[in-house]
């Protein structure tokens, strides 16, 4: 039986120990029949996910994060097929003991594009951009509309107010610079977001760490990790993109952009990654490379910009 999550506290301490939480999967795993299957964890995710056997993975959900179990159950469902990638399968998911939900879902093939990137040839890595960009471009084309009910947040433009109102105590708790903090807010200010965009189906956290390829890294094979999906502007999946795929680089940001359909203004992606639910700027300026000025609209430039 998985051990209770009910504070942060919790969360530190369980979700790290695998010997707590063993025993719990093997029981879940034998519940759906699965019994005797080797469970191996992943090492990377914020929830507990297990490859089980060669077919099958779980991904657990504690108390604290049931509803991403219920959302994320509901996007794989909803997506079956209409990607030019894979996504994985739903097959079973459910409450368990202590408040943890399930999803039990089909293992995608191929390899992360995360670590196969450095290996890849820059022939293979326009490809896989341009792959990818059709991949995003498919996603937003779905109408989302049976989510609704699912997905936030509901109200595009208060959530934009509620993400605006709390980004510099957010960068500040982080540890971002007062140089930096003093900008924010005649930054957002100054670029005008839609409150009332087209509703599209956003993963929030498109990136090469949840993109497959094939062994060889010549063709992208699938996408993952739909628990944080919203609906939104689309213009918010572009975050991931330029910190996470393209990675400041303009010629294959502007790559990704061509076979998206759309590019998109440097300045409201960066404001975008200020407001992003998950924004870290800190650590961004440790992975990605600052303009020698220091201004948020030379950084908007030197991420978002395009080639």
């Amino acid at each position: 039986m998985l051990p209770p999550v009910e504070t942060e506290e919790d969360w530190d301490t369980v979700v790290r120990d695998e010997a707590s939480l063993s025993p719990g999967v093997a029981d879940l795993c034998a519940r759906l029949g699965l019994a005797g299957a080797p469970a191996t964890r992943f090492a990377e995710g914020t929830q507990p996910v297990y490859a089980v056997g060669a077919e099958h993975a779980l991904k657990l959900f504690p108390a604290p994060a049931a509803a991403d179990g219920v959302r994320e159950a509901r996007v794989l469902s909803f997506l079956r097929g209409r990607l030019p990638v894979a996504t994985p399968e739903p097959l079973a998911a459910g409450e368990y003991h202590n408040g943890w939900r399930y999803v039990l879902m089909s293992r995608l093939p191929g390899t992360g594009l995360a670590p196969a990137w450095a290996g890849l040839s820059p022939p293979d890595r326009e490809r896989i951009v341009t792959e990818a960009g059709e991949v995003l471009a498919a996603l937003h084309a779905l109408d989302p509309g049976p989510l609704g009910g699912a997905l936030g947040p509901g109200d595009w433009g208060a959530f934009i107010d509620r993400q605006r109102a709390g980004t510099v105590a957010r960068q500040r708790s982080r540890g971002l610079p007062d140089a930096w903090l003093e900008q924010i807010p005649g930054f957002l200010a100054s670029v005008e977001l839609p409150r009332a965009p087209r509703p599209t189906l956003l993963h929030t956290e498109f990136m090469r760490e949840h993109l497959l390829v094939d062994p060889a890294g010549r063709r992208l094979t699938g996408l993952f990790d739909f628990e944080p999906a919203m609906i939104g502007d689309p213009a918010y999946d572009f975050v991931g993109v330029g910190l996470f795929v393209t990675r400041g680089d303009a010629r294959l940001l502007g790559r990704f952009t061509r076979a998206y359909g759309r590019a998109l203004p440097p300045e409201t992606l960066l404001a975008y990654t200020l407001l992003h639910v998950y924004s870290n700027l800190p650590w961004y300026l440790k992975e990605l490379p600052a303009p020698p000025d220091g201004t948020l609209p030379a950084l908007a430039a030197g991420w978002f910009g395009t080639a």
